[in-house]
């Protein structure tokens, strides 16, 4: 069994900045891939920010050089932060892991967090 708890979501203004962590635990061997997604109601859930265990990230576009993912791999944890954060951010936020569970086995498997809202308005 594997948990994520996320934390960080919140109402910001216009302009402002969030942390998001995600803090992974349970029955892990390794993680392949840390990152965070996002939906709003009546879309399709998109990438924000993914990181490796090596540490290559990818961004979706519309948050380039806004945000930024790290993790520490110690602590089975992503960190997102956001800034300039702007009213089309406001988001259901949601933390994604891909994972091995096994040494033995070369199987993924995929976990979702419960989610976190953050709500950028004036």
């Amino acid at each position: 069994q594997v948990q994520l708890v996320e934390s960080g979501g919140g109402l910001v203004q216009p302009g402002g900045s969030l942390r998001l962590s995600c803090a992974a635990s349970g029955s892990i061997f390794s993680i392949n891939v840390m990152g965070w997604y996002r939906q709003t109601p009546g879309k399709q859930r998109e990438l924000v920010a993914g990181i490796t265990s090596g540490g290559t990230t990818s961004y979706g576009d519309s948050v380039k050089g806004r945000f930024a993912i790290s993790s520490d791999n110690a602590k089975k944890t992503v960190y997102l932060q956001m800034n300039s954060l702007q009213p089309e951010d406001t988001a259901v936020y949601y933390c994604n892991v891909q994972l091995r569970v096994l040494p033995t086995s070369s199987a993924i498997f995929q976990y979702w967090g419960q989610g976190t809202q953050v709500t950028v308005s004036s």
